[in-house]
C-alpha cells in the first residue's frame, strides 16, 4: 500500500474508497491529504461562519427573496393555504426556509400575516447554523427559528414552500440535502434553492456541470443556468447516484462574488 500511495495520485485513489469501516477510514486520510473537510470541520470554516448571505435580505423589495426566486415566497405561501385548507382541514400552510440567516424574509412574512388576521393559518421556520435571529415579539407566533447542522437537521412534518436562497454555496453536500428537501415537501409544494454547478467536482477534480444538467434533465428537474436556480414542484424521491467525499472552504469566489465551498463526489457503483 506504501508503494501505491506514492505512484497514484490521491484523487485516484479516493475515488475507488468504498464504505467499508476500513476504506473510510482511508477516505478520512486522503481527505486530509486533499484539504478536503468533514462536516464539523467545515462548518468551524471562516468561510461557513462568515458568510453575510442573507443577513439582510427580506422578502421584498430590491434585495429580496422575491426578486432572486422570481416569485412572491408569501404569496406562494397563500395560494397554497387556500389549497391545504380544502384538502385537509385544520392543516396550516407551512414555509422553510433553509440557511435563513437572520430570517429576515421570514419576519417581514410573519409581520404581515400578523397584521392581516391571518397567523393561525400558517408556519413558518428559519433554519441556519448561526442564530442571528431578533428575539421575536409574542404576537409573531406563526414564525420560529431553529441553529442546526443542515447535515443532520431533520423536520417533523412537510413544507408547502421550501427555500434556500443562496444558502447552498455553503453546504457541504450540497446533492444530499436537496435530495432530503425535496422529500420533506407536501403534495403540490415547491422547493427552490440556488445552486452553482461550478461549486460541485468528482474525485479527480472533473467539474459536474455537465453531468448534472443531464441528471436534472432525466428526473425532470428544471434547473435555470443564468440564475444558477433550481425549482422542484411536488415531493420527490431521488438518489442522485453519488456519493459524498468532502468539501473545500478555499475554493474563492464563485458566480455570487462572495467565498464559496467546493464539494466532492464519487459515483456510486451499480
Amino acid at each position: 500500500m506504501v508503494g501505491l500511495v506514492s505512484l497514484v495520485p490521491p484523487y485516484a485513489l479516493l475515488a475507488t474508497v468504498h464504505q467499508s469501516t476500513a476504506n473510510r477510514a482511508l477516505a478520512r486520510r486522503f481527505r486530509h491529504q486533499m484539504k478536503l473537510l468533514a462536516d464539523e470541520e467545515l462548518e468551524r470554516s471562516g468561510t461557513v461562519a462568515n458568510s453575510s448571505m442573507n443577513r439582510e435580505r427580506g422578502l421584498t423589495g430590491p434585495n429580496s427573496y422575491e426578486k432572486e426566486l422570481g416569485f412572491n415566497p408569501l404569496r406562494f405561501l397563500r395560494e397554497r393555504s387556500t389549497a391545504v385548507k380544502r384538502a385537509t382541514a385544520g392543516q396550516r400552510a407551512a414555509w422553510l426556509d433553509l440557511c435563513c440567516g437572520n430570517g429576515r424574509a421570514l419576519c417581514e412574512a410573519a409581520l404581515e400575516l400578523t397584521s392581516q388576521g391571518e397567523p393561525q393559518q400558517f408556519e413558518l421556520l428559519g433554519v441556519d447554523l448561526v442564530a442571528t435571529w431578533p428575539r421575536l415579539p409574542p404576537e409573531l407566533s406563526c414564525v420560529a427559528y431553529q441553529a442546526a447542522s443542515l447535515h443532520s437537521w431533520r423536520p417533523t412534518r412537510k413544507f408547502d414552500l421550501i427555500t434556500c436562497v443562496h444558502g447552498l454555496h455553503y453546504v457541504g453536500d450540497k446533492l444530499g440535502l436537496i435530495e432530503r428537501a425535496m422529500e420533506w415537501l407536501s403534495s403540490g409544494g415547491r422547493f427552490v434553492a440556488h445552486l452553482d454547478l461550478a461549486n460541485l467536482s468528482l474525485a479527480d477534480g472533473t467539474s459536474m456541470n455537465r453531468r448534472l444538467r443531464a441528471t436534472f434533465r432525466k428526473f425532470a428537474l428544471p434547473y435555470d443556468p443564468r440564475r444558477r436556480l433550481l425549482a422542484v414542484d411536488g415531493p420527490r424521491a431521488i438518489d442522485f447516484g453519488y456519493r459524498y467525499l468532502g468539501a473545500d472552504d478555499e475554493a474563492g469566489a464563485n458566480a455570487t462574488g462572495q467565498r464559496a465551498v467546493n464539494s466532492y463526489y464519487d459515483r456510486c457503483e451499480g
